[in-house]
Parts: structure tokens; C-alpha cells; sequence
């Protein structure tokens, strides 16, 4: 096996449409697709293996007033089928190349500490590991419909 390994851009929402189950949490939506592509800041690098999408590794680029541009690179997920393969590695290392290309002076990730096999992923990425690090998540209530009611 030698998969593909790319980025996609506004006009490859296509590529999405064979995924191999396990890449992703849930099913892939073709409005949040869309609206992730267009976004310049949204980065998305695949393995694909004839067609089909067998790994994946997301990312976001931004600014801050006091810091140069840095990627949070926030999610990667490859399919049981091709795990232990190396693919997590070649996708973190095309996010953190297009993260030079875009002028950002640090890519970082967050994992569990029980989720040992993302720390060798990154370890191996040449990440250095905090002291310690404590992350706080504020679950937000979804948006089930918008008003464009205006009075």
C-alpha cells in the first residue's frame, strides 16, 4: 500500500464521498464539507488508498494580536483497516509542511495522556511534550434552527 496523500480545497468535497468507516467521528455532512473548504484557514489532509479515504488529519491556522500565525492541528483519524501503518505520521508531517508554507511558527495538538499510541504519533512528529497541560471543554448546546425573523 502506498496511499495518496493530499490537501483539499474548495472544489474537492467529491473526494469525501468514499470514506472507510472508523476515519471519522460521524458521517460526513455536505454543508459543514462546504463550508470547511472555503474557509482559507481550514486545512484537511487525506490518505486516500485506490479512492478511498483511509486516513485523515484537520487542522486550523489563525492569528492572534501578540503571536505569528500558528496551527492547531485538531483532530487525525485513520481507518482500523490501515492503522499501524505510519499513515498518522505522513498526514501530521503534510499539515506541519503546509504549516511552513503559510509562514506559521508553531504547530500543536492536544491528546488524552491515556491515548498513548497519539503520543507516540506525535513524539515521533518532533512535538515536545509540556510539563503539564489541562484542557477544559465548555459543551455549548447545538443551534437547531436559525431565526431570520427580524421585527
Amino acid at each position: 500500500m502506498n496511499p495518496d496523500i493530499q490537501l483539499l480545497g474548495p472544489g474537492d468535497a467529491h473526494v469525501l464521498e468514499r470514506v472507510a468507516p472508523g476515519v471519522f467521528d460521524n458521517e460526513i455532512d455536505p454543508i459543514w464539507t462546504a463550508e470547511f473548504l472555503a474557509d482559507p484557514r481550514h486545512h484537511l489532509a487525506l490518505a486516500l488508498d485506490e479512492g478511498v479515504v483511509v486516513g485523515m488529519a484537520s487542522g486550523v491556522h489563525y492569528v492572534h494580536p501578540d503571536k505569528a500565525p500558528q496551527m492547531f492541528i485538531n483532530e487525525v483519524g485513520i481507518a482500523p483497516s490501515h492503522r499501524g501503518r505510519g499513515l498518522g505520521r505522513q498526514l501530521v508531517d503534510r499539515l506541519v509542511r503546509h504549516s511552513i508554507e503559510l509562514g506559521c511558527t508553531e504547530a500543536w495538538v492536544l491528546t488524552d495522556r491515556s491515548n498513548t499510541v497519539a503520543q507516540r504519533l506525535y513524539a515521533g512528529a518532533g512535538a515536545s511534550l509540556p510539563e503539564d497541560c489541562i484542557m477544559y471543554t465548555i459543551h455549548l448546546a447545538p443551534i437547531t434552527a436559525l431565526s431570520t425573523d427580524r421585527e
